[in-house]
């Protein structure tokens, strides 16, 4: 089953260095046991842009959609073959990245 491991943070800034090693020892670990699908960093929040087209005729927004302390810094996509092992997973991503981490499983197709 695929888990999305959302990365969210609360403070200005990018991973320190130590924090980068940590996380590319994570993903070379996902990769090495076969639970790696995809996994990204974030820009800043300000550097987000919002379309809304619901409503007939897009809606550009500069900013991210909403204000909030948290946000969303990065994440991984991953295969685990239960709730348990993909917690597992996120606590020692979390450990790596020293940020909260959420665990959300995909729907399935």
């Amino acid at each position: 089953m695929r888990y999305l491991l959302s990365v969210i943070h609360d403070q200005a800034g990018l991973a320190t260095p130590d924090e980068h090693a940590a996380i590319d020892a994570f993903n070379e670990r996902l990769q090495a046991e076969g639970n790696w699908v995809f996994a990204g960093g974030l820009a800043a929040p300000g550097t987000a842009t919002v379309v809304d087209n619901r409503g007939g005729e897009a809606m550009v927004t500069d900013g991210p959609f909403l204000e909030s302390k948290e946000y969303l810094a990065g994440f991984w996509v991953i295969e685990a073959p239960d709730l348990d092992a993909a917690l597992k997973l996120a606590a020692e991503g979390s450990r790596a990245c020293n940020r909260k981490v959420e665990v959300r499983p995909f729907l399935d197709a």
